[in-house]
């Protein structure tokens, strides 16, 4: 089996999780944030609706530099629900196309983050959608679920019952 074909059922229940969790950000909370080191709810939305953008950042070019010439690289920064919903709608849509489309030969060429033109890692840009774009997401997923709880917001079932959903 093509390595995109055991790739999309996950990506495709990743994807659905994330939504679910990105449903449950209200408007009134964007600004808010744990702890002063803390990225504001409405910023890690956001984060999480652009990471499915980095199937096109891999599988587009051979590398990405996060502080390139002439400054860093800036994220886009939703200020509604609805805004965080769209963006990520998108992104995954393209993300899932991109995969769907990339041969086993895609996968296996190198992809390398950089910062400052220094090479930080290089992977193959299978391991980059396992661990940039799933892991990344999941982690930052399970990030916004301490949020939501510590704002008393419902916490969605994931991969088995929360404190506020049980699917079985």
């Amino acid at each position: 089996m093509p390595l995109n074909q055991m790739l999309l059922p996950e990506f495709d229940q990743e994807m659905a999780s994330t939504r679910k969790s990105l449903e449950r950000v209200p408007d009134d909370k964007f600004g808010w944030k744990p702890h002063e080191k803390s990225a504001t709810m409405g910023w890690l939305a956001s984060h999480l609706a652009m990471i499915p953008h980095w199937a096109k950042v891999t599988f587009d070019s051979d590398s990405f530099d996060l502080a390139p010439p002439g400054g860093p690289q800036k994220m886009p920064e939703a200020t509604s629900r609805k805004e965080v919903l769209e963006m990520f709608d998108r992104n995954a849509a393209a993300a899932r196309a991109i995969i769907a489309g990339a041969s086993d030969a895609d996968f296996g060429k190198p992809w390398t983050l950089l910062k400052g033109g220094q090479k930080l890692m290089t992977l193959p840009k299978a391991a980059v959608m396992r661990s940039f774009v799933m892991n990344h997401m999941i982690h930052h997923r399970a990030q916004l679920g301490v949020y939501l709880r510590l704002n008393n917001l419902p916490v969605p079932s994931i991969y088995g019952p929360s404190a506020d959903e049980s699917p079985f």
